[in-house]
């Protein structure tokens, strides 16, 4: 007899794993061989629906520890000095499915989850700074156009390119993507952002708009697109391993994180729309201020319980954090906890990665897969001593807006334009190498697949991102790449 017994999932010892229940050793199955059929039903319902965008990815727990005091900026309990949290980070491609490699040119997703004292606190960011749209009526088909054709169920370049130049906002992030940041040679080497602005209010209801920025703290490292493609067909997996391997190896990545700070009143009459999703904040106008340290040092031991059915979502706000009028940002609250409504269930914050860490009092009941119990009363408003809304501990962030309900872009402040930002990213950020590459990325990309009437926009694209860079683009795919 052995104290480390098998067993079925209600927890009763089982006979065999090997061999099934049979009329003699040449016979048929029986089916009171409840053990089998209990393990061939399950392995029928093993799978659950992927993400619909960033499928891919993999990520590890670990701690943020506050170093830097922006307590005159907000009264969230998890940033306040020397504070420090449990949390879990997800990176991830956007475009690609399960099974693509890590290694394929495509922004990354940098999802974190922090147990803070009052409920959960979620960040879904990017490894950019700026997003491709800025309005989330055309987010679903900007996704679509990344992924596959109907017909031949193929990636296509062409398709990609399309979209693209029928939507110039697009072209700071393209020029991110086509750039070296667009392969991080691993997500221990990339920074992540919050991309869109967020809110803070202090002890004084004080409000400031603000933007996340983690910083790698082991250095900001790409792939050429060279070394991803080899890659990709050496270790689809690459990403993931070395995430994993290091952490392993007792080598915790760490990223510091920054803010940049605007005055609540500063975004009326700022040069820029700082809720455009497609800009970002100068920072001569915005310095970044330190905050803390956030480093992961636990590796999952269950990558379907812990991170396949971890659920971001940017709506997970705490007191003294606040959402913007980013019109993007306002349609991810309700889009991502949807996402996982139909991914997981309606119950899926009682999964062990999504629960907070504080005690819930809510107002929620049954459906599929309830595990925590529901005292009464089941309803508000009550006499029964039921919870009751502090809306001064909510601490709810406000903002003030009026207007006609209309369908229309935002209005355009002085320096807003699509293509003035990316025009500055390549001519005073990149340098010269990082300039060569970019061109060289841009024409391997373009080359594969890309025709008329879209490859004439192309063209025209580039050259309203930088004069030059146009030129060189359009040389480089006319003399065949």
């Amino acid at each position: 007899m052995t104290d480390k017994f098998a067993t079925t999932d209600s927890g009763a010892p089982i006979p065999s794993v090997e061999h099934s229940l049979t009329v003699g050793s040449d016979g048929p199955i029986l089916l009171q061989d409840h053990y089998l059929i209990e393990q061939m039903a399950n392995f029928n319902r093993e799978r659950i629906p992927e993400r619909q965008p960033h499928a891919k990815g993999g990520g590890a727990f670990g701690q943020f520890e506050v170093t830097h005091d922006v307590s005159q900026f907000t009264k969230a309990a998890f940033l306040q000095p020397g504070t420090k949290t449990e949390m879990v980070a997800r990176f991830s491609t956007v475009a690609g499915e399960r099974g693509s490699p890590d290694t394929w040119r495509d922004p990354r997703g940098f999802a974190l989850k922090f147990y803070t004292s009052d409920g959960n606190f979620d960040m879904v960011g990017n490894n950019t700074p700026v997003f491709f749209v800025r309005d989330p009526m055309k987010f679903q088909n900007f996704i679509r156009s990344q992924k596959r054709m109907a017909a031949n169920n193929l990636r296509d370049h062409n398709m990609q390119w399309d979209f693209w130049t029928l939507s110039p906002e697009s072209a700071h992030q393209v020029t991110w993507l086509m750039g070296d940041r667009g392969i991080p040679k691993t997500w221990r080497h990339m920074n992540g952002y919050s991309s869109h602005t967020y809110s803070w209010l202090n002890a004084n209801d004080e409000m400031f708009w603000v933007k996340y920025h983690f910083k790698t703290d082991q250095g900001i490292d790409y792939l050429t697109q060279e070394d991803a493609d080899r890659l990709a067909g050496e270790d689809a997996d690459y990403h993931q391993r070395d995430l994993f391997t290091a952490i392993e190896d007792g080598n915790f990545p760490s990223w510091t994180l920054h803010v940049q700070i605007m005055p609540f009143e500063d975004a009326k009459t700022y040069r820029f729309n700082p809720f455009d999703l497609t800009k970002v904040w100068p920072h001569a106008d915005y310095p970044l201020h330190e905050v803390g340290k956030m480093t992961l040092n636990r590796n999952v031991v269950d990558y379907h319980a812990q991170m396949e059915q971890a659920a971001f979502e940017p709506n997970n706000i705490v007191p003294g954090t606040g959402l913007s009028p980013d019109k993007m940002l306002l349609a991810r609250g309700f889009s991502y906890a949807d996402a996982h409504r139909h991914r997981l269930g309606v119950n899926y914050k009682q999964i062990p990665v999504n629960e907070p860490q504080t005690e819930v009092r809510a107002y929620s009941k049954d459906g599929a897969m309830r595990i925590r119990n529901a005292p009464d009363p089941v309803y508000a408003p009550n006499s029964m001593g039921g919870p009751e809304a502090d809306p001064r501990r909510a601490s709810e962030v406000h903002w003030t807006s009026d207007g006609d309900m209309v369908r229309s872009a935002y209005a355009l402040r002085s320096d807003d334009d699509d293509f003035g930002q990316a025009g500055t990213l390549v001519r005073e950020v990149l340098d010269d190498a990082a300039r060569d590459r970019l061109v060289h990325n841009i024409v391997g990309h373009v080359s594969d697949g890309v025709k008329e009437p879209v490859l004439s926009r192309v063209f025209e694209y580039w050259r309203n991102v930088d004069p030059e860079l146009g030129k060189k683009v359009e040389e480089g795919v006319r003399n065949g790449g």
